[in-house]
């Protein structure tokens, strides 16, 4: 339940009572700031709480989003303010400061929502101020500007405005062209049809798994309904971040879903092809595999890029200048926004090449995608952080080393190695963790299944693994390092496996590769949710990067080749129960303890 309290002298023919109870406000009229203090303090404290000029004129979704949206504890637009628990007690303060510097009398004249807004910013409270465009909020002070006010208000289409907001601000060319002009509207008839983000990102993974299963019939009918099927995935996927902003939907439970649901229905849909592949007699799981661990490292770099700089200070570089001049120019946003191969572009091509090519054809181009777009983002974001000059903070620091996943092996030798560290260049942590994820992944490669070599380079990846984090990675390429130690555990898996070279080894290996990345992507989720990084028990508990990667390493040198697939199966499983049943008991119960609702834009589309 929601409480507005009406404040100051209605206005005849008014609609403001009537627009605050379509958004779901129970309304409390008060005469004069004392009886407004006393409303305020009536209303239960696990309550939303609105002030409102009764003499407010503006757009239905003006107020909506001034007054409804779930993410911040306080928020206001021009004459009126509101507060979730978490923002009452500063409303509260204002309110009672207020109240008595104008010692209760009659609400005349200036808005009472306003000066309380002036007094919450005279106390540095952080106030949302959502951006209206073209939407009116006003407080007219005499009838002329009213009715110049009500004007204003019919000759702008709310609803329009409503839809056009619905749609993220920078998306790929083939969402904004092929998807949103019709999507946005999917999104308005589930609004009004009462149903959630979250059941509309459901339907689009089932239908992304649907999907997957047509592809692993292997037959030319089930591609290309696999094909239409992920296409179809794709449009609810874009449905349901458009209803959460169309409805203001927000939750940390719904963030959640829709990002872990993007990775689940992409790899479950790898796998599907590579099935399909199978029964029609052509082995691409090495190349299913491939385009997880090449996808999952790209995420990665643009996970860590983006938590070094988050809050960096002297935030500057040519090479950012160059990139915003670029954008400035029209042919070449969309030009730069395709190249790297967004979700939206990703699916189409997979969608179109999966109906009318084979599966092994569909791999190549998304390898070969995907590795170009990675290469021309990553040198982008090499050469802004040689030209900057950031400092960055201690939090993001902290952000990279969680990003890191060391595990309790190369954390013992960070701590080892903390005062040796304290001396050595500043460029020492990437490189040591690109030489020693090199060695253990070549040595795996270069000296066949069942030696002894990739153990032992396996302990020099961990000794590397533990300097790459022995002081904190602050330095103008340390955001390198977590990328680096996903591509060096991946490979080394992805190597082994297929260096057994029996049936099901490849297979085991991306069911291990996919729950570890999962945990990967719950780190990421976790800190831009500022929940912090999953409990250092799980971390230990599951080994870390080099801990699994040793793992591997031992039993391909212990187990004969089918020995070894049944190990990696097991090993599969018990990381995804012990990583998806803390995740899963992590976010519910976030969202039942009223964790601050978080949005997260996710990847382009």
């Amino acid at each position: 339940m929601s409480t507005a309290i009406l404040t100051g002298q209605p206005v005849p023919g008014s609609s403001i009572e009537a627009d605050l109870r379509s958004l779901g406000f129970d309304l409390r009229i008060a005469a004069d700031a004392t009886e407004a203090e006393t409303l305020l303090a009536e209303v239960p404290g696990d309550e939303r709480v609105a002030l409102v000029d009764a003499r407010f004129v503006g757009h239905v979704h003006a107020l909506r989003l001034g007054l409804t949206d779930p993410r911040f504890p306080l928020a206001a637009i021009p004459g009126a303010v509101t507060a979730q628990p978490a923002g009452r007690q500063a409303l509260t303060r204002a309110m009672a400061r207020e109240n008595s510097a104008g010692g209760g009398t009659t609400l005349v004249g200036s808005s009472l929502a306003d000066r309380i807004l002036t007094a919450l910013d005279a106390d540095g409270t952080a106030v949302h101020r959502p951006e209206l465009g073209s939407l009116v909020a006003a407080v007219p002070a005499d009838p002329q500007a009213r009715n110049e006010a009500r004007q204003a208000v019919t000759d702008v289409d709310d609803e329009a405005v409503r839809l056009k907001s619905a749609v993220k601000s920078r998306d790929g060319f083939f969402t904004t062209y092929c998807i949103s002009p019709y999507s946005r509207y999917i999104a308005r008839w589930c609004a009004r049809r009462g149903l959630t983000p979250n059941q509309v990102t459901t339907a689009s993974l089932l239908t992304a798994l649907i999907a997957a299963a047509c592809a692993a019939t292997g037959t030319r009918g089930g591609f290309v309904a696999a094909g239409v099927l992920l296409i179809a995935s794709f449009v609810l996927d874009c449905t349901d971040g458009q209803l959460a902003r169309y409805s203001l939907q927000y939750s940390t439970l719904g963030a959640w879903l829709d990002a872990t649901f993007d990775r689940a229905k992409e790899y479950a849909y790898y796998a599907g092809l590579a099935l399909g592949a199978a029964r029609g007699g052509d082995d691409v799981w090495a190349l299913a595999l491939g385009a997880m661990v090449l996808q999952t490292c790209r995420h990665v770099v643009d996970f860590s890029f983006n938590e070094a700089n988050h809050d960096a200070t002297a935030n500057t570089s040519p090479t950012a200048a160059l990139s915003d001049k670029l954008d400035s120019v029209g042919w070449t946003v969309w030009v730069r926004r395709m190249i790297v191969l967004p979700i939206g572009e990703r699916w189409a091509m997979i969608a179109v090449l999966t109906a009318v090519t084979t599966p092994r054809i569909t791999f190549y181009a998304l390898l070969i995608g995907c590795a170009f777009a990675a290469t021309y983002t990553t040198a982008g974001r090499v050469l802004r952080s040689l030209t900057r000059k950031a400092r960055r903070t201690d939090r993001a620091a902290a952000a990279l080393a969680d990003l890191a996943d060391s595990g309790p092996l190369a954390q013992g030798l960070a701590e080892a190695l903390k005062k040796p560290a304290r001396g050595l260049p500043g460029f020492t942590a990437p490189a040591v963790a690109l030489l020693g994820g090199l060695a253990v992944v070549l040595t795996a490669a270069l000296t066949g299944f069942g030696g002894p070599w990739p153990i032992v380079a396996a302990v020099v990846y961990a000794l590397t693994s533990g300097l790459a984090v022995a002081r904190p990675l602050k330095g103008a390429l340390d955001w390198l390092v977590p990328p680096f130690l996903r591509a060096a555990e991946y490979g080394t898996v992805l190597v082994l496996a297929a260096a057994a070279d029996v049936s099901g080894a490849l297979p085991a290996a991306f069911g291990l590769v996919a729950a570890v990345a999962y945990h990967h992507y719950d780190t990421v989720y976790r800190i831009r949710g500022d929940a912090g990084a999953p409990p250092a028990w799980l971390v230990r508990s599951i080994g870390g990067h080099e801990g699994r990667t040793l793992v591997v390493t031992v039993l391909a040198a212990l187990l004969t080749a089918s020995q070894f697939t049944v190990a990696l199966t097991a090993l599969a499983v018990a990381v995804a129960l012990v990583v998806l049943v803390e995740s899963i008991r992590f976010w519910v119960g976030a969202h039942k303890g009223g964790a601050p609702a978080v949005h997260d834009e996710g990847e382009t589309a």
